[in-house]
């Protein structure tokens, strides 16, 4: 046989060879996710890869079968060209195997590998119509090969995962895969996608309204003051208690209120028919569950409640929207928590401050796992009062107290940086 015959031979081999190694990892590294996108609209060949992806050892099996059997033949083919063209040489028949080695490696394993990687769905889409009938002839072959593999995976007691369960994704490689397609999702919505996913995590504790920051109607009040202060209020619900805060009878909407007043005065008795039930939440149920909760039970506010019985605060269903989509509304005077950005980069804020606010709107790295709010925070750390002008540490920052009135710590400086604390002089705090 002519010798160039033997090359032309020699090249389709490695060619062959070039075509199982692309197929190979194609499959591999082709996205689970946008395969199953393609083959819903239709496509054929994502269907085709789909099917053979649901037996990987019987793929596999079919293409190495091919790739070892066309790297032997190469090398086969090499002795053959050796003998043709030097003899019997034992120094021929070594440098032949050298290239032969060498020209496998470069032509038909890593180069190809290399592409199918980069181009991994083009490339499996397009020899899916390849492998599919080829798994058909050689599927004796195959399954004769695959029961010695399984006989050996069950001596080292291995059982490779399904590849449904395998393809499974944590809530935080979701939260990657979110993060990671900041070009094709807006930055609001990222955003908002990334909130939804926390809160399984956020409990209506963290976004609650604290008890002493509520507004709510006392009945044991006279009729004058009870009008004012409806009058007054800045929320369309309020809690009913009689005598103290510990005795909730009910919540009343102001809009059924309102129309009461047209026609006179309203008095205690007249809130006592109108009111509602009060709806009592869980200390620590999530805020996802609790959003749950809220449509299947007709509610938009509750109370929520410790182990013993007592209440702790308020959460309305716009408190689990704003963890969402952001805030949207304008607090309440008597809603605390207010911050001022100094000129040296510190920042004066209210005790009453939730630490995840603070996080979330200044970057910041507060402990979350204990107290919720900031007075909570410096009050755990010092296990006492502290008084004005005495300073500490969290979590890296740099804390002044500025103000201390009634058992609660009611401002606190934070500074970015203690290199900020020597370059800038403290600005003074006044008071409203």
């Amino acid at each position: 046989m002519p010798l160039y015959v033997l090359l032309i031979a020699l090249a389709a081999l490695l060619i062959l060879s070039a075509f199982f190694s692309l197929s190979e990892t194609s499959m591999m590294a082709i996205n689970r996710y946008r395969l199953k996108h393609l083959a819903k609209q239709g496509n054929r060949g994502a269907r085709l890869t789909t099917q053979l992806l649901l037996n990987t050892d019987r793929l596999l099996g079919v293409i190495l079968l091919g790739n070892n059997l066309l790297n032997a033949a190469a090398a086969t083919l090499v002795a053959v060209i050796v003998s043709v063209s030097f003899g019997q040489s034992d120094l021929a028949l070594f440098f032949g195997t050298v290239a032969v080695t060498f020209a496998i490696l470069i032509f038909s394993e890593i180069t190809p590998k290399v592409i199918a990687a980069a181009y991994a769905e083009p490339i499996a889409l397009a020899s899916s119509y390849v492998l599919t009938p080829l798994l058909k002839l050689f599927y004796p072959v195959v399954w004769f090969v695959n029961l010695f593999v399984q006989a050996l995976l069950i001596i080292l007691r291995l059982k490779p995962a399904a590849d449904n369960a395998a393809q499974k994704i944590s809530m935080e490689e979701l939260k990657t895969l979110v993060l990671e397609a900041g070009h094709f999702i807006r930055k609001k919505h990222q955003s908002m996608l990334l909130n939804l996913f926390d809160l399984e995590t956020i409990t209506v504790d963290d976004v609650m309204v604290p008890r002493g920051q509520i507004e709510a109607i006392d009945l044991e009040e006279d009729d004058e003051t009870i009008h004012n202060q409806l009058l007054t209020c800045h929320h369309t619900r309020l809690p009913v208690y009689r005598g103290t805060l510990d005795n909730v009878i009910g919540i009343i909407h102001v809009r059924k209120v309102l129309n009461q007043m047209r026609s006179g005065e309203v008095t205690a008795a007249i809130l006592e028919k109108i009111m509602r039930e009060p709806y009592f939440i869980p200390s620590g149920t999530p805020l996802f569950s609790q959003l749950q909760l809220f449509q299947e039970n007709r509610e938009r506010v509750g109370l929520i409640v410790d182990e013993y019985g007592e209440w702790m605060g308020l959460v309305a269903l716009e408190d689990i929207i704003e963890e969402i989509i952001g805030e949207f509304t304008t607090h309440a005077p008597t809603q605390a928590g207010t911050f001022v950005k100094q000129e040296d980069g510190s920042l004066i804020v209210e005790g009453s401050t939730l630490l995840r606010d603070l996080n979330r709107k200044f970057g910041l790295q507060l402990p979350l796992g204990g107290p919720k709010t900031l007075n909570g925070l410096v009050l755990e750390y010092f296990q006492d009062i502290p008084e004005a002008g005495t300073s500490l540490k969290i979590a890296g920052y740099p804390v002044e107290i500025i103000q201390t009135q009634d058992r609660v710590v009611k401002v606190v400086r934070i500074f970015a940086t203690s290199t900020q604390i020597e370059q800038e002089p403290a600005s003074e705090y006044k008071g409203q």
